[in-house]
């Protein structure tokens, strides 16, 4: 056969490798499914079932070939909660030991003024470490409806000074969030949009554990919509923000630490993420829907390395990236390791 020919039939070679290389990942994605069902029985179930009727109930799930990303976390995630070894995580959990920000806010550091020797206020480096470590655990699934639960999470989100000697490496800033949430995953025929949904109702509290005049808190209650389209998983997650009274003098413990949060973070959250082969690929944004448009944006993208550990790369433009940057506008890119993805 010429090279001529060769050429021509490069299109029908790749797309028939392109078609291949899907089936096969699909096909193992059901087997990992299937071995996850298996897992589950074993170590949560009642015991009384044979190793053939385990089988039968598993394999049945290979006869659908709808499984949905949902649907693969959710056997994964129980998997997990049955194991009392392994800790079940909540968001992503992450470390970014090079994380840039074009123009750090320095404003809440003015109190190191005198601890320097700089005269431009210039404090803060550019160049910082941010990790964040996400986990839940199930408070109460004993419903009737199995596909159903209550769960307490907590996020912890640092910002870490680690290549600023100057100033002895300090934390810039952590973030604390515990919240219980009430999450329902959907029966097929009450699915609204999409392929699969599940929604989540909860409250949070989130703060930076620190004194005046540099503490910042705010409580919510919300709900999160997540529903999955041809593998592509959305989520609008709506909020409202639980009143506090406001302080009589700027340094009292007690009242509102930031009654204006709602300009810069808004009233919701809209993001989706897709994973393509191994690699997944994410977005989040928030909108105060105002006219001067303020909100943030952050793109996430993780990919493998070696065995379970995975590469990440993370970029935010906006506010509210931390609480003690709610109303700053930031610009950040870091890369880094990531252990636990989304999907």
């Amino acid at each position: 056969m010429s090279w001529c020919h060769w050429i021509l039939l490069l299109p029908l070679l790749s797309t028939t490798v392109v078609a291949k290389e899907t089936a096969k990942n699909e096909q193992s994605n059901e087997v990992e499914l299937v071995k996850q069902c298996i897992l589950n029985e074993v170590i949560g179930g009642d015991g009384e079932q044979t190793l053939d009727q385990l089988r039968q109930k598993c394999s049945a799930l290979e006869e659908n070939k709808q499984l949905t990303a949902i649907d693969k976390r959710k056997a994964r995630e129980k998997v997990s909660q049955q194991n009392r070894n392994v800790i079940t995580p909540h968001k992503r959990n992450y470390i970014l030991p090079l994380s840039y920000v074009s123009n750090p806010n320095a404003r809440p550091f003015d109190y190191l003024q005198p601890l320097t020797d700089q005269s431009d206020g210039e404090k803060i480096d550019n160049l910082e470490a941010k990790y964040q470590l996400s986990i839940k655990v199930p408070l109460f699934d004993d419903f009737s409806d199995k596909d159903q639960a209550i769960y307490f999470g907590f996020t912890l989100q640092s910002y870490w000074q680690v290549y600023n000697k100057d100033i002895s490496s300090p934390f810039r800033e952590t973030n604390y969030e515990p919240e219980i949430f009430w999450v329902n995953y959907l029966d097929k025929e009450h699915v609204l949009w999409g392929d699969e949904m599940a929604i989540a109702l909860g409250i949070s509290h989130q703060s930076n554990g620190r004194s005046q005049p540099n503490s910042r808190s705010w409580n919510r209650i919300y709900a999160n919509f997540i529903w999955e389209k041809d593998g592509f998983v959305f989520t609008f997650k709506p909020w409202y923000r639980l009143p506090e009274d406001r302080k009589k003098d700027s340094l009292d413990a007690r009242g509102d630490d930031n009654p204006d949060i709602y300009k810069y973070m808004g009233y919701f959250e809209f993001g989706g993420v897709y994973r393509y082969h191994d690699h997944e690929f994410s977005f989040m944004t928030r909108n105060n829907l105002n006219s001067d448009n303020r909100g943030a944006l952050q793109l996430d993208w993780s990919f493998p390395l070696w065995g379970r550990v995975r590469g990440y790369a993370q970029y935010f433009n906006g506010y509210g990236e931390s609480l003690i940057d709610y109303n700053a506008d930031i610009e950040r890119i870091g890369v880094g390791i990531l252990l636990t993805d989304l999907l």
